[in-house]
């Protein structure tokens, strides 16, 4: 960690634009407590474009266009738990078209990268600068010290992160990822939110209302 925070402060110095502002590098924490924890949702390193990047994965800002991925995310929502769980006066995600999962955060569901930081317009600029030691050890410590969680897992670079994970003790649910290039791959129609409220429930925990997403 000396050694990234250097790196860091190098790239700083060398007027590299460095996404989330550092206030934001550890948001999914300050949001979302170890004890407090329900489900995790592993992403890969932050979104690179200005104002996209506030420190949850696959999240944006308030009034920031929705990422491809995201909406994805939004239409096996609807698709998967359609009007079961959602209010008279609630609309589907893709309608509301709000990005901001900090809703999901205060439940309980810790939107984690892998990777904290990024450059502007460069996808993994910091990816082996020893971001990825830190997560693996907090997915091994929710992975020991908690039981029942659910880790959800898309794509392959989440599923090889996730291998440390006990499936003895918690639900491990997998797919393609989000992506337009390969949700229709298999995550479209996953149905893994249904599953992770099934899996809550039977374990004694309050479900995730996956519609209040902020």
């Amino acid at each position: 960690m000396i050694e990234l925070r250097a790196y860091l402060a190098m790239r700083k110095k060398k007027r590299a634009v460095v996404f989330p502002h550092s206030k934001l590098w550890f948001n999914a924490f300050s949001l979302t407590a170890l004890n407090d924890v329900k489900v995790v949702i592993l992403g890969q390193d932050p979104y690179h474009g200005a104002g996209q990047a506030h420190g949850l994965s696959f999240s944006v800002p308030e009034g920031v266009r929705i990422p491809p991925s995201l909406l994805n995310i939004y239409k096996e929502i609807d698709a998967d738990l359609g009007d079961s769980e959602k209010s008279d006066q609630a609309q589907s995600l893709v309608a509301r078209r709000a990005g901001c999962l900090e809703g999901w955060s205060r439940q309980g569901v810790f939107l984690l990268n892998s990777v904290l930081t990024v450059e502007e317009g460069q996808a993994a600029a910091h990816q082996g600068r020893g971001w990825e030691t830190f997560t693996d050890a907090v997915i091994s410590t929710l992975s020991e010290e908690r039981e029942g969680l659910v880790f959800l897992l898309w794509g392959s670079y989440a599923q090889k992160k996730g291998q440390v994970i006990d499936a003895s003790k918690h639900l491990v649910l997998k797919s393609p990822h989000p992506s337009p290039l390969s949700a229709h791959r298999g995550f479209l129609g996953c149905r893994h939110f249904s599953q992770t409220n099934d899996y809550l429930l039977k374990t004694g925990q309050k479900a995730i209302d996956w519609f209040q997403v902020s």
